[in-house]
């Protein structure tokens, strides 16, 4: 079961990235146009966040089933870059990722200014989808 969590955590990532990534350009996009912000930006913009919610009830699943999350949480593990990095980097790093996609379109919802809506989106998502970045395991991924 851990085994099918991971592949499906590996593949949904793929799929995270490139909805993050497709939200952000479409508001950047929006911003530097002065495009009026429609409902088809914001379901664009929910796109991303919703895959993101979607990986994170995945990650958290995962988490506690696998050897390599809470149950790797220790004081050997700290010292262990590896080991640190799935039970505490990735996990907080990738937590607050999804928090902030989730204040940028939360803000976008509540501004009333189409650049203000466009630049909540792709401040927030960018720097979300940087974190992201960061802390994905790539020597795992890469194999």
């Amino acid at each position: 079961m851990t085994t099918g969590f991971q592949h499906l955590h590996s593949f949904l990532a793929y799929i995270v990235l490139a909805g993050i990534l497709f939200s952000f350009v479409v508001a950047l996009y929006g911003a530097l146009s002065n495009k009026t912000f429609t409902e088809k930006d914001r379901k664009f913009g929910l796109l991303g966040m919703v895959l993101l919610h979607i990986q994170l009830l995945v990650g958290i699943i995962l988490y506690f089933l696998s050897p390599l999350g809470l149950s790797n949480l220790s004081g050997e593990a700290m010292g262990d870059s590896m080991s640190r990095l799935y039970a505490l980097e990735h996990p907080l790093i990738n937590i607050l990722a999804v928090a902030l996609v989730t204040i940028g379109y939360s803000r976008a919802k509540k501004l009333t200014e189409s650049r203000s809506k466009f630049r909540s989106i792709y401040m927030f998502y960018g720097i979300g989808f940087i974190l992201i970045l960061s802390r994905i395991p790539w020597n795992a991924w890469l194999n």
